[in-house]
């Protein structure tokens, strides 16, 4: 991977691991990928890392799923669920594939250029 690949995924990675809505599998894949940059164990986090990010993603449809439902409205209170529910539908209707808080849309800048994270190796 050359450097700027590096950076940019470097600086993606940096903004997963420090998402609020980031689960724990996900910021451990982040934390063991960014130690092993440089190293000879980088191509193995790297695959890691896309495939945790690969199940964390949310796709919208999922989102608005949740945060309609009574699970969503014990996890984030009623009128949060309200709220996030219609923001979804709003960026589903503007073309949205995927949620976009920030681990989502970390996830989905990381999956966008995944050939350059595996490439290489």
């Amino acid at each position: 991977m050359d450097q700027k690949a590096r950076e940019y995924f470097t600086e993606k990675v940096n903004d997963l691991i420090a998402a609020p809505s980031c689960c724990p599998e996900a910021k451990a894949a982040g934390e063991a990928w960014l130690e092993a940059v440089g190293t000879d164990k980088e191509a193995e986090a790297s695959r890691a890392l896309l495939e945790e990010v690969n199940v964390d993603i949310t796709p919208i449809d999922g989102l608005i799923g949740f945060a309609g439902s009574e699970a969503g409205a014990q996890v984030f209170g009623e009128e949060m669920a309200k709220q996030i529910l219609a923001h979804a539908q709003e960026i589903k209707a503007a073309g949205a594939e995927y949620c976009d808080c920030p681990a989502c849309t970390a996830c989905a800048a990381i999956l966008d250029r995944q050939d350059e994270l595996v490439s290489g190796f």
